[in-house]
């Protein structure tokens, strides 16, 4: 198999002056953000069309070939727009949108008005909710990254002992803490 001569990755339809004005201002915007990849990739594509092997490229770049390859591929496909970064979207939710909402309203409705004996939401109970109406299963761990997504916050309580004397506590905690607290050297000291 015969290499392809430089430039010859990039199609005549791709070398427009328009194309090459977006690149340079694709370029121009990455440096602006910072986005050092955007970078990398327009300035790749521009060192090729300028006459720039690969090889040289990827020494440039401090990047493998490969990657300039898939650059040259990228933007033979969707032009400057095929260099931008974009997040891949991940997998679709496990409930719809109304499913989600009724989540929601259930939520706010509470344990008790949903058959649980306890007055407080926790993961497991909100995850075996779900399993119950929907038939959907969430883990455990999950179960806060869709309570925020539904607009609610994880909260926790603050433990306390039953038999605590919150009175001695506040002496303590306005008296003598801060008469044990390490207390900063003044300019005196040092």
């Amino acid at each position: 198999m015969a290499r392809a001569r430089t430039g010859q990755a990039i199609s005549p339809a791709r070398r427009t002056p328009e194309e090459l004005d977006r690149l340079n201002a694709l370029l121009k915007e990455a440096e602006s953000a910072r986005d050092i990849d955007v970078w990398r990739r327009a300035r790749g594509v521009l060192s090729y069309i300028e006459g720039t092997r690969v090889a040289e490229i990827a020494d440039n770049l401090k990047v493998v070939r490969g990657s300039v390859n898939q650059w040259l591929r990228w933007f033979e496909l969707a032009g400057t727009q095929g260099l931008r970064g974009s997040k891949a979207p991940g997998p679709a939710p496990k409930l719809t949108a109304v499913q989600q909402e009724e989540v929601g309203a259930l939520i706010d409705a509470g344990p008790q008005a949903c058959g649980y004996q306890s007055g407080v939401w926790t993961g497991p109970m909100i995850g075996e909710l779900i399993r119950a109406r929907f038939g959907v299963n969430y883990h455990n761990h999950h179960i806060p990254r869709l309570l925020h997504q539904l607009g609610f916050s994880v909260q926790r309580p603050s433990k306390r002992l039953a038999r605590a004397d919150l009175e001695a506590q506040a002496v303590w905690i306005r008296q003598t803490y801060p008469e044990i607290k390490k207390k900063p050297p003044t300019s005196e000291e040092l």
